[in-house]
């Protein structure tokens, strides 16, 4: 079974047969362990068209070995790049690895927490001017539809939804704000993917827990991040959410950037047994990303437990093993 075959049983929902698919949202240790700063917009500006692809075809091997490396099952990193970038690089990719992994797109026109100097304005102009509101997301999310057939027919067959809506300690609209404002746009964005035959992932960081029903609901395929900082359990949301909805998550990253060995171990682990190694619907990822400041040892004693841990049936030293504790908590 090849990387991609195996992502996509998680996704389908059907019964694991192999090693626990992996994949990270963000790789930003390129530079310090493969030598080369990986591709963005920046990189392309004022370059000749030669020289542009010439990034571009690099680009695409240092993601290849990335995913080799890892034993990914799906290959981030091209989102970084303008749109017809984006989609060369993904073309560049698939010519070089064939169909071995899947590729992905990220966008996502809905209502993000804003920055904290506009979160009064934000909530003010939602109030206000509801129904323009309303209207600003549908057109964002006809646009980026259009977005997302390009990149589909580049090679993308995943999207990852990544505006952030709760804090720690819950999410930036209340829950019935959300099912104005957010909801009926996510819901009608993942149909729209959807009939574009492509997979759909939410991420949001935070505390989930108030709005996990308007997710679900949403009929998105999978939902990442399932953040222990924030106290969300990746065994509640399992049993909430059952085994129609894939979940992506949820090491401890604040574990993995503080090098607590143990600690990252013990997120690992209770992460795959109670996302579901066993029962399917379930990969590995850290709770966000492998950031700038995350040591790579760290991320490799994660890896390791996956090797070690993360073939369905196989047996986990998990007695007493608890989730992580909030940041508040600790």
């Amino acid at each position: 079974m090849t990387p991609r075959e195996n992502i996509l049983t998680a996704l389908r929902h059907e019964p694991p047969s192999g090693l626990v698919p992996h994949i990270e949202l963000e790789y930003q240790l390129t530079a310090e362990e493969f030598g080369m700063e990986a591709v963005r917009g920046h990189h392309l500006e004022g370059k000749s068209a030669a020289a542009a692809d010439d990034l571009l075809k690099r680009n695409a091997d240092l993601w290849v070995r990335v995913a080799e490396r890892f034993r990914w099952s799906a290959i981030t990193g091209t989102h970084w790049l303008p749109l017809d970038a984006q989609c060369r690089c993904l073309e560049l990719i698939r010519e070089r690895a064939s169909d071995t992994y899947m590729l992905t797109a990220f966008l996502d026109p809905t209502y993000s927490i804003p920055s904290g100097e506009h979160m009064m304005d934000h909530v003010m102009y939602l109030t206000d001017h509801a129904e323009e509101a309303k209207e600003q997301s549908r057109k964002a999310a006809a646009s980026q539809l259009g977005a997302a057939r390009a990149l589909r027919d580049a090679g993308a067959e995943i999207v990852f939804m990544c505006a952030d809506y709760c804090f720690n300690t819950g999410p930036f609209l209340s829950p019935s704000m959300f099912a104005e404002f957010v909801t009926p746009i996510l819901t009608e964005f993942v149909d729209g993917l959807h009939e574009l035959g492509m997979w759909t992932v939410k991420h949001t960081d935070g505390d989930i827990m108030p709005i996990l029903d308007q997710l679900i609901s949403s009929g998105t395929d999978a939902i990442h991040s399932i953040d222990p900082m924030a106290g969300v359990d990746i065994r509640e949301v399992r049993r909430r959410c059952g085994s129609d909805v894939t979940l992506f998550g949820n090491v401890d990253c604040s574990y993995l950037q503080e090098a607590r060995e143990e600690l990252v171990r013990e997120s690992t682990l209770y992460a795959l047994e109670h996302g579901g190694v066993d029962q399917g619907s379930y990969v590995l990822a850290s709770s966000n990303c492998i950031f700038r400041g995350v040591p790579q040892r760290s991320y490799d004693v994660m890896l390791q437990v996956r090797e070690e841990y993360g073939y369905p049936g196989r047996r986990r030293p998990t007695e007493g093993l608890a989730p992580p504790k909030p940041m508040g908590q600790r």
